[in-house]
C-alpha cells in the first residue's frame, strides 16, 4: 500500500501563504512610505512657498522703510512735522519683527499693510511738494531781507571780532590773575624726630635717628589770594623716585595738570595772609626711611608752590 503525499502538500500551502502575507506586508509598508514621502514633499513645498512669500514681503517692507526714512529726513529739512511718520516707523519695525514667525504669517494681512504704507508715502509726496513751495516763497523773502541786512551783518561781524578780541584779552588777564593769586611756599623746612620725640633740623639725618619727619611750610604773603580754607598737599619722593604713601594713614590722590597724582599727606588750613606756617608730621609706622636723597613737593589749588629735600644716611 503506497504512502499518502497529503501532509507534504499542506506544508507547501502554508509556506506559500506565509510568503504571500509577507509580500502583502511589504507592499503595504512601501505604500505607507510612499504616502509619507509625498506628504513630506507637500509640506516642504508649502513651507518653501510660505518662506518665499515672507522674504518677498520683508523685501517690500525694507524698501518702504528706506523710503520712509528719506521722507522723514526731507520733511524735517523743510520744517514740517514728522511725529505721525515716526509712529508709522515704529509700527513698521513691529511688522518686520513679526515676520520672523513664519508659522503665523498671513499673506493677505501683510498685502493690506503694504498697500496702506504705499498710500501714506504717496500722501507724503504731496506734503513735501507743498512744503517746498512754501519754502520757496520764504527763500525769496529771505533773500530780500538778506540784501537789506548786508550792512548790518558787516557791522555785526566787525563787532563780533572786537568782542572776540576783548574776550581773549580778558581770558589772558583772568589766567594771569589766577596765577598771581596762587599761593607760594616762602620756605620749606624738614625736621627729623626720633623715637623719643627729640627734633633735629638740617638736610641730612641718620636713618636710625629718624622715626618721623616734620615738614614746616611757611606761606608767602599774597594780597590777591582769597583768605579762605585751602587744601595743602605734600608728596615725599624717595631716592628711587617713588612717592611714599599709605592710604591707611591719610594718603590719597589729587588732580594736577589734569592728571591724578598720589600724595603722601594732606592738610586743610585757613589762609590769612599772615605768613603763617603749616606743619605736617609724617611717620612710616615703624619702617625706616630709605637711605638717599628725598624730595618734598608742596601743592595747593592746582599749583606746585614749593619744595624741599632731605637726605637719609
Amino acid at each position: 500500500m503506497e504512502p499518502r503525499p497529503q501532509p507534504k502538500n499542506n506544508s507547501r500551502s502554508y509556506l506559500l501563504a506565509a510568503l504571500l502575507i509577507l509580500a502583502a506586508l511589504n507592499i503595504l509598508l512601501l505604500y505607507f512610505y510612499y504616502q509619507e514621502r509625498q506628504d513630506n514633499k507637500t509640506k516642504d513645498a508649502t513651507i518653501a512657498a510660505k518662506t518665499e512669500e515672507v522674504l518677498t514681503t520683508k523685501t517690500k517692507l525694507d524698501s518702504i522703510s528706506a523710503q520712509l526714512d528719506a521722507k522723514i529726513a526731507e520733511i524735517q529739512q523743510l520744517g514740517g512735522s514728522v511725529d505721525s511718520l515716526l509712529k508709522v516707523k515704529e509700527q513698521l519695525e513691529v511688522d518686520k519683527r513679526e515676520l520672523r514667525n513664519v508659522n503665523s504669517f498671513d499673506a493677505k494681512k501683510y498685502e493690506q499693510k503694504i498697500r496702506n504704507y504705499q498710500t501714506l508715502l504717496a500722501q507724503k509726496d504731496q506734503e513735501i511738494a507743498r512744503l517746498k513751495e512754501e519754502n520757496g516763497m520764504l527763500t525769496q523773502q529771505n533773500q530780500t531781507l538778506a540784501q537789506e541786512n548786508t550792512g548790518l551783518k558787516s557791522a555785526r561781524d566787525s563787532l563780533s571780532n572786537e568782542v572776540a578780541t576783548v574776550s581773549s584779552k580778558n581770558q589772558e588777564l583772568a589766567e594771569k590773575v589766577t596765577i598771581a593769586a596762587a599761593l607760594r611756599a616762602e620756605n620749606v623746612t624738614i625736621t627729623a624726630i626720633n623715637a623719643r620725640g627729640k627734633e633735629r633740623e638740617g638736610e641730612s639725618f641718620k636713618a636710625k635717628r629718624v622715626d618721623k619727619v616734620k615738614v614746616a611750610i611757611r606761606m608767602a604773603p599774597n594780597g590777591l589770594a582769597k583768605q579762605e580754607e585751602k587744601d595743602l598737599y605734600i608728596r615725599i619722593v624717595d631716592p628711587s623716585g617713588a612717592v611714599i604713601s599709605d592710604m591707611a594713614t591719610g594718603s590719597g590722590e589729587f588732580t594736577y595738570n589734569g592728571q591724578g597724582m598720589i600724595y603722601t599727606a594732606m592738610q586743610r588750613f585757613t589762609f590769612d595772609n599772615s605768613r603763617q606756617t603749616v606743619n605736617f608730621l609724617y611717620g612710616r609706622g615703624g619702617q625706616r626711611f630709605a637711605e638717599g636723597k628725598h624730595t618734598v613737593e608742596v601743592y595747593c589749588e592746582g599749583f606746585r608752590i614749593g619744595e624741599g629735600e632731605f637726605t637719609i644716611r
